[in-house]
């Protein structure tokens, strides 16, 4: 999730490309009142609810989104722009670089997280009790190949063959690591 200051950069960003100084006054003005109304609606508990906005977190984007108009216009009368120019605002970019970065990096566990949830759909987690002799004769054969015993009943139960019939049975193999 954004936090407030990515929502109002980005949204800050957009809205001013191409506006001239008295625009982005404009504007800055407008934030300021925002900023005003809502942190005193928030301080009221005022609902947004149809907006399916929390007044805290509204509060704290017109906060963010009043600095960023006042970077966006000292940056303009700093660098003499006549216009904001996103491509210009070597600030602005980096930001935006961090964001895609951030979001990538958040799709891609997310994306690893869903895949790691389908293997384990797929997966069969049982607990096995043994008797004394197939358990001894488990644990020998797992000694002798340098392995768990559990690791052997994994490569015991990826070998089952199941015919027509439905037997089920194990052709002959050896354990490896």
């Amino acid at each position: 999730m954004w936090s407030a200051e990515d929502v109002a950069r980005d949204q800050v960003r957009r809205h001013a490309d191409g506006l001239d100084i008295p625009a982005v006054e404009g504007t800055l003005a407008e934030a300021a009142v925002r900023e005003r109304e809502s942190a005193e609606q928030a301080r009221r508990g005022d609902s947004f609810s149809e907006f399916g906005s929390d007044p805290e977190r509204l509060a704290d984007i017109w906060v963010a989104k009043h600095a960023e108009w006042r970077r966006v216009r000292d940056l303009m009368v700093a660098a003499g722009w006549d216009a904001y120019q996103p491509d210009g605002d070597t600030q602005g970019l980096a930001w935006a670089q961090e964001r895609v970065e951030r979001r990538e990096t958040a799709l891609a566990a997310h994306s690893a997280f869903q895949a790691r949830r389908r293997e384990e759909a797929e997966e069969l987690r049982m607990e096995l009790w043994l008797s004394a002799t197939p358990s001894r004769l488990l644990r020998a054969v797992a000694g002798r190949a340098g392995l768990q015993p559990a690791q052997v009943l994994a490569q015991l139960a990826e070998r089952i063959v199941v015919s027509e019939d439905g037997t089920v049975s194990v052709p002959p193999f050896a354990p490896t690591l």
